[in-house]
């Protein structure tokens, strides 16, 4: 008994498609295992682990190429914070060579040769604009807008893991509509997918430069000029390093309380140390170690404004995502005044900035290093597996797995380790339930308008 594939729902197009004068047909596509959204570390993770089950995949990219965050949102000196073993990938250690902790050209290497080692191949120019479950069919449909011009791997060359209901393919203003179907859906976009940059009053009155930090390259550019880094993690502080020992000089806006600590202690790396205590102790005792181990070595963060959360480091990124800041270098320049801590920013002014202290200072430029958040309310439709914030209601460890063939993984709070973990558990479940699918099954697919043109 064949299976029909149903007419797809009518997702909200983007605006070049809905404005164009025809109604675009889909090509719809099956994939012969998972649909894995990203091509980021996580979505890598998760190709190489099915790999190696032999389970066929497909990677859908909305960027050029592998990594976009590293590529093109990073700054030129930044490095992994964590020593390279606690930031490899399954199944791949980093060459021996690559120092403790590698630079983003050596990451962006690795990954390259992840790549290439489990022949891994995204379609890229592929954005995901709607993804939803069908329950009668028991089938994901996720609608994707590609420029074809950015699309290397075109899917027809990849038969093993797909089947086409159509050769034609269906253009709007350049722009091409695809329909893959599965039964599985990974989604690996991750916490960093969209920049977020906060509302503060006066933004159109001042004069000099505002860029988020993932337009931040190097502080070159800034040399001899008054900037101020809104934010005080470990972007924000290195950023501050990096202005500062470019010539500039750096005020970094500090709005509520934030954990500084060694990047080492007795010679070896502090979150190495504290997953091992962790094996042994309860959170709170490791907390409280780490914390006077780093009064010891780096001293009294509070007198130079940078005061302590009242919850200790690894509690607070167990329960809030809130990562430490591991010091690269920046607080002997905090403690020199080189980097000036300022308070919470109330408003922009003409030529700087209002604090909630009531003073204003001048400034040339204004960095906001103020994270990023997940893209996938604005996509995933029809499900409440992920909070309004894009992130996996679940708590960790349990957020890998929802329900219907649902997988996430990179949203764990826990960097590329805690990646890695749910890359591996959700390749192995999906290759448990891909290997019992029926091979009887077949799919008849339907080219069908995704909307229609007024």
């Amino acid at each position: 008994m064949s299976e029909r594939i149903p007419p797809p729902p009518p997702p909200s197009p983007p605006a070049a498609i809905a404005d164009a004068p025809s109604t675009p047909i889909p090509r719809v596509v099956m994939a012969h295992g998972p649909i894995i959204v990203g091509a980021g570390p996580s979505g890598l993770a998760v190709a190489a682990s099915l790999r190696r089950l032999s389970v066929p995949f497909v990677i859908l990219e909305r960027s050029d190429g592998i990594a976009d965050l590293w590529r093109h949102r990073t700054y030129d000196r930044l490095s992994l914070h964590l020593p390279k073993p606690f930031c490899q990938l399954p199944h791949l250690p980093f060459p021996s060579h690559f120092p403790t902790y590698p630079s983003k050209a050596d990451f962006l290497r690795y990954l390259r040769s992840y790549a290439h080692h489990f022949s891994l191949h995204p379609f890229f120019g592929c954005t995901v604009v709607a993804a939803r479950f069908d329950p009668t069919e028991s089938l994901w449909r996720v609608t994707t807008v590609s420029d074809p011009s950015l699309q290397s791997n075109p899917p027809s060359r990849w038969s093993d893991s797909l089947s086409e209901s159509s050769r034609s393919i269906s253009e709007m203003g350049g722009l091409e509509v695809v329909d893959y179907v599965s039964p599985w859906l990974v989604v690996a976009t991750g916490e960093n997918a969209e920049p977020v940059v906060p509302e503060l009053n006066g933004r159109e009155e001042f004069k000099g430069s505002m860029l988020h930090s993932s337009k931040y390259k190097s502080g070159k550019e800034y040399k001899g000029k008054r900037v101020l880094v809104v934010g005080c993690g470990n972007s924000g502080m290195e950023m501050c390093l990096d202005l500062c020992e470019c010539g500039a000089m750096p005020f970094m806006s500090v709005r509520s309380g934030v954990h500084v600590l060694p990047r080492e202690m007795f010679g070896t790396s502090t979150f190495g140390l504290a997953m091992k205590l962790l094996k042994w102790l309860p959170v709170r005792l490791v907390d409280r170690f780490l914390l006077m181990v780093a009064e010891m070595v780096i001293g009294n963060t509070e007198k130079y404004g940078l005061k302590r959360p009242e919850v200790g480091p690894i509690e607070l990124k167990n329960t809030t995502g809130k990562t430490p800041v591991l010091d690269v270098g920046a607080l002997s320049l905090i403690k020199q005044g080189r980097i000036q801590i300022v308070p919470e920013v109330e408003s922009l002014t003409r030529n700087g900035a209002k604090f909630v202290d009531e003073r204003e200072l001048e400034f040339d430029s204004v960095v906001f290093a103020t994270g990023y958040r997940s893209n996938v309310p604005t996509w995933l439709k029809d499900t409440d597996f992920f909070s309004e914030d894009g992130k996996p209601k679940t708590p960790f460890p349990h957020g890998w797995k929802g329900e219907d063939g649902l997988y996430s993984v990179g949203f764990t709070g826990r960097g590329l380790l805690g990646a890695s973990a749910d890359a591996i558990k959700t390749a192995l479940d999906i290759a448990g339930s891909w290997k019992n699918y029926p091979e009887s099954k077949h799919f008849i697919l339907q080219n069908t308008p995704p909307w229609t043109s007024k």
